[in-house]
């Protein structure tokens, strides 16, 4: 009996993957009306039963350097349940082309921008066919202040749900119908959720229903077992407990199962991924592999960039990009490159042919294959035109970076402990950049997360291609147009003035 390929074997095991994560995540929007709608500047989605009746407007808004789609399993399972949902781009956001601007550290700053803007959204949704003139807001995270400030602004609003909520503005009485969820690991916003709620009965608890909704004076602290920051934006509990706090405030009765895509989306990556090592497999064989980096080159390659780097750029104002702290990022990968490069060619380390069709073929699947799919499921992948530049620039010390790590790394061939330690010492030099000016660079601390994830799953696809090329500097070429492109659609876009 002849033997099946391997590679083909796992060709097949990854189309099915897809194929099933794609069918539950279509089967989830099937039934409701989604359409593209333009509130002045702001891009929007509208979410409503195909065949709906009146009812109420539920606007939603994302959390710093998220996008409409981040929060779309909410606004399907409430559109499913009947509401009329608006879900919307933040200035300086996904889709947004309008930057954020103000001072980001004052609430008469950049957060009365963004009331303003949640305003407009609202009174688009209230006027929106088949809106029975009622409205309640939804925000994650950066947008959960937001959302209860404006709310006490904006006596139309009925309910607000907070997740993952940090506010200064919760007073005993205001908003109406405040429902706080936070994830069942996120200690803090869980405390900070109960201390809003004992503003109302000093004896509250979590889980428990303070005042009555249906009257306008309902608080409740909610949490969502075993989620964090992000994966609460995908808890059935979650979404339950926003239905229901939303059907108590309307007098309204929704059932049936909420909108569980996030295993879904799982399951789309990981067949991706897996996808990528059969298809590596059809690039051309490299001839001979690079010679090993030694132990010592390898270590100064790693541990003086991630030392000096840090240091040497609190020396220089590195604000010339209109995005928040992505031009301090693309000068620290810059810098960081370019010193781990010239330690590694010091040591007797050379680039080797560099297989470039291999490289653009790994970027090309990077950002139009799965890219695709976080576009249309995760979060905006997809750039305006005014993001281009940006990326370009980014690109710039990302690749210097990429083909540094690479070569560090021999494309993947190293052992798993250097590649750990490669990317262990990059991580820990943008810990001390944000140490070291945390005023300016705190951000950082949030895109921390999706580095860890590219390299994850990126380096992965990264690794397959360099121990099938046998070039560094291709995988090094590829993995940075990655990385500059996941940056330059993820940091907002944001202008002083």
């Amino acid at each position: 009996m002849p033997t099946i390929p391997l590679r083909l074997i796992a060709f097949l095991v990854g189309i099915a993957l897809c194929g099933t994560a794609l069918w539950h995540l279509e089967a989830a929007r099937s039934g409701l009306s989604i359409r593209p709608l333009a509130v002045g500047a702001t891009p929007a989605t509208v979410y409503r039963p195909a065949n709906g009746g009146p009812a109420p407007a539920i606007v939603i808004a994302h959390g710093f350097a998220g996008s409409r789609q981040l929060m779309e399993a909410y606004a399907l399972t409430l559109a499913r349940a009947g509401y009329v949902v608006m879900s919307f781009d933040f200035e300086g956001h996904g889709r947004n082309p309008t930057p954020m601007s103000g001072d980001v550290t004052r609430v008469e700053g950049t957060t009365a921008l963004l009331k303003r803007e949640i305003g407009r959204v609202t009174d688009a949704a209230l006027a929106l066919p088949g809106v029975d003139g009622r409205v309640a807001l939804l925000g994650h995270s950066m947008a959960s202040d937001i959302i209860v400030r404006q709310a006490r602004d904006d006596p139309r609003v009925a309910a607000t749900v907070a997740i993952s909520m940090f506010s200064q503005a919760v007073t005993a009485t205001e908003p109406k119908n405040l429902l706080m969820i936070s994830g069942g690991w996120e200690q803090f916003l869980r405390d900070d959720s109960l201390r809003n709620a004992r503003l109302a009965d000093p004896a509250a608890t979590e889980d428990a229903t303070i005042g009555d909704p249906a009257r306008g004076t309902g608080r409740r602290a909610a949490v969502a077992q075993g989620v964090e920051h992000v994966s609460v934006l995908y808890a059935t509990a979650a979404m339950g407990e926003a239905r229901a706090w939303l059907d108590r405030t309307f007098g309204r009765t929704s059932s049936g199962p909420v909108a569980a895509t996030g295993g879904w989306i799982v399951l789309l990556m990981a067949g991706l991924v897996v996808l990528a090592w059969p298809l590596a497999r059809l690039l051309p064989a490299g001839a001979a592999p690079p010679p090993p980096v030694p132990l010592r080159g390898f270590l100064l390659a790693v541990l003086v960039p991630a030392a000096v780097t840090p240091l040497v750029l609190t020396l220089f104002d590195t604000r010339f990009l209109p995005v928040l702290v992505a031009d301090y990022l693309a000068v620290h990968l810059f810098v960081y490159g370019a010193i781990s490069l010239a330690i590694l060619l010091w040591s007797g380390i050379r680039p080797g042919a560099v297989a470039w069709s291999a490289g653009l073929a790994l970027a090309a699947y990077g950002i139009t294959v799965f890219g695709g799919g976080l576009d249309r499921y995760v979060a905006s992948f997809m750039p305006i035109p005014a993001r281009l530049p940006i990326i370009a620039v980014i690109a710039v010390g990302a690749i210097a970076y990429m083909v540094s790590d690479s070569l560090a790394t021999e494309g993947g061939r190293a052992s798993f402990w250097r590649v750990l330690a490669a990317r262990g010492a990059f991580l820990a030099s943008l810990g001390a950049a944000v140490a070291l000016d945390f005023h300016r660079l705190f951000f950082l601390v949030i895109i921390i997360p999706v580095i860890v994830l590219y390299y994850v799953v990126f380096g992965l696809m990264g690794g397959w291609v360099g121990r099938r090329t046998l070039s560094p500097v291709a995988v090094g070429l590829g993995l940075g147009l990655i990385l500059a492109w996941s940056l330059g659609v993820t940091f907002p876009m944001f202008s002083p003035g």
